[in-house]
């Protein structure tokens, strides 16, 4: 890239060369708080109406947020008259805090109480950008004169709230990550006292990367320097807010939980400014896949993805980690494989943990179905499709099969360019093996059983065949069904055929059950596969030998199935 004219400057890094936060392990999940209704509405170009926000808020409170940030009230009248809606609807549950914002100014300060008034919980949340740029270019203050104001705001606060009960304060140093690591830390500890924070009264300190400059690890390093100086750690919860403006929010959330941070901050699916916020659902997820029980619940998360989708007129990016439309979907023929054997050995498996090739989460957990996960085009292979028909249809091809069957399919997506649906992986499979009526076609045919003979008893077929306009009568004597019709068959001069391999298996269950017969004969030398489906494994048994003769006649004229 050529420079514009202007250079970056590298982020500075922190002195903390005994650092502790690298050696630890997340044994627990951090308190969540969403930001969906007021971080990520302010993101929207058309931001949510207060039923759209109900309907969210319902959606949260469902999924088990028990924080849940809901409005700027003194922003503007929509904000204001949300908060009043939800607690004067009674829509609250008493086990949730809402969460409201409001800057340091006394006017701002005691609107934001009026619209709480009546909630039973609520965190009434300070800010004040403290960053270097913002002292001198917007406030055009000093520090000194920044935490007089602070403090006073803080005093404001309390008063507002008086003795009511269910009133907690939280402070945020906005651009805490831009702000000087000394200065945020005094900004901080003046808060804490100004609050009145003590242990019963714990004070949230919210450090949010308003913009994310540093790479996570450095921003671990910053809540860690935090920690180590703030006086008395009983006093407060540490929370985090991070964005994702360097793509890397969920990885300063999880460090930063490594640092010691308490709570977390963000939105649903990463929406928000910019780039967003950090995704909660991709930090709970991820402690999830770590055996970590994350409090929150996203076993409907289709239902969950709507509802955005449907409230804020966001899409989920397709590739959005566990919940994007195709995060569960294989088109590679090498993964198809792998992923159709490891759920085949799950049967198999002595204990109860996940494992499986590329999916590092069960698609059940987060509400989705097996069926789209192995989807077909022309990358896919002969275990993909196999295993699309078997959960779709319930055909359980054999594995000698398994490569023939690929390869029409492979043919199928490169004429047609496109991915191949279950349905027309069906019908594929239904037009090559079961629906093939020529050169030979049973018109109809009876099965008898002789009795024993020298221990041995035999089967008589005896029945109708169609080739070429002509009809023909058949009578063969086997040991069995299938050795019966061979020997029905060598009277249209079909002598040139081997029985190589039989699977059967049933399809449906009680009285609609049907019999899956595949056969697989030798041609020539070749293989041929054919399949035949009814309500008698007898009958199934025939109809298949009858498709892999037609098959592999059909071969011989170069005939193929589209």
């Amino acid at each position: 890239m050529k420079p514009s004219g202007y250079r970056y400057a590298a982020y500075p890094a922190i002195d903390l060369p005994d650092r502790q936060w690298p050696g630890r392990v997340i044994t627990k999940s951090p308190i969540w708080c969403s930001t969906d209704l007021r971080d990520g509405n302010q993101a929207l170009s058309e931001p949510m109406s207060v039923q759209e926000k109900l309907e969210f808020f319902t959606k949260l409170v469902e999924t088990g947020f028990k924080e849940i940030e809901v409005a700027y009230p003194s922003a503007n009248d929509t904000e204001f008259k949300t908060v009043r809606t939800m607690i004067e609807g009674e829509v609250i549950p008493d086990d949730v805090t809402i969460q409201v914002l409001t800057p340091a100014r006394d006017d701002l300060i005691e609107r934001t109480f009026l619209a709480v008034e009546g909630a039973k919980n609520v965190l009434v949340h300070l800010y004040m950008n403290t960053s270097p740029f913002f002292r001198d270019v917007v406030y055009r203050t000093d520090k000194k004169t920044m935490i007089r104001r602070l403090e006073h705001a803080a005093a404001l606060m309390r008063s507002c709230a008086g003795k009511k009960e269910g009133i907690r304060f939280m402070f945020a140093p906005e651009s805490f990550t831009d702000t000087e690591p000394e200065f945020a830390l005094e900004v901080c500890t003046a808060m804490l006292d100004a609050f009145g924070a003590d242990r019963g009264h714990k004070l949230i300190l919210n450090l949010p990367a308003t913009v994310e400059r540093s790479m996570p690890n450095q921003f671990a390093d910053r809540i860690e320097y935090m920690i180590r100086h703030l006086p008395d750690r009983e006093r407060y919860l540490l929370g985090v807010h991070p964005h994702n403006d360097r793509g890397t929010g969920v990885a300063a959330a999880e460090l930063a939980l490594l640092a010691g941070a308490d709570r977390v901050e963000g939105t649903l699916f990463g929406n928000g400014e910019r780039t967003g916020n950090v995704d909660i659902i991709t930090v709970a997820m991820n402690l999830f896949t770590h055996g970590i029980d994350p409090g929150l619940d996203f076993s409907h998360m289709n239902d969950l993805r709507h509802v955005f989708e449907r409230t804020t007129r966001m899409h989920v990016y397709d590739r959005e980690p566990y919940s994007g439309e195709l995060v569960f979907t294989a088109f590679s023929g090498t993964h198809q494989d792998a992923i159709k054997k490891g759920f085949d050995n799950l049967a198999n498996k002595k204990d109860d943990i996940w494992d499986m090739p590329y999916l590092p989460v069960n698609p059940r957990d987060v509400g989705r179905e097996y069926e789209p996960i192995i989807r077909i085009n022309s990358q896919s292979g002969k275990g993909g499709a196999a295993f699309l028909l078997r959960e779709y249809a319930g055909y359980d091809m054999p594995r000698r099969m398994q490569p023939e069957f690929g390869k029409l399919v492979k043919e199928l997506a490169d004429r047609t360019g496109a991915e191949l649906p279950p349905e027309r992986l069906l019908s594929l499979f239904l037009s090559e093996y079961c629906d093939i009526n020529a050169p030979y076609r049973l018109i109809r045919h009876s099965i008898l059983e002789q009795g024993a003979h020298d221990g041995h008893s035999s089967v008589v077929f005896e029945g109708l065949i169609e080739t070429g306009g002509d009809i023909r009568s058949l009578r063969g004597e086997g040991n069995g069904p299938i050795d019966a019709f061979f020997s029905a068959m060598k009277q249209v001069h079909l002598n040139d055929f081997e029985f190589a391999s039989y699977h059967e298996h049933a399809i449906g269950s009680g009285s609609d059950a049907r019999a899956c017969a595949y056969i697989e004969l030798l041609h020539h030398g070749e293989s041929f596969f054919g399949v035949g489906i009814d309500g008698n494994v007898s009958v199934a048994s025939i109809k298949g030998v009858l498709s892999a003769i037609n098959r592999a006649f059909r071969s011989d004229m170069n005939l193929k199935v589209i």
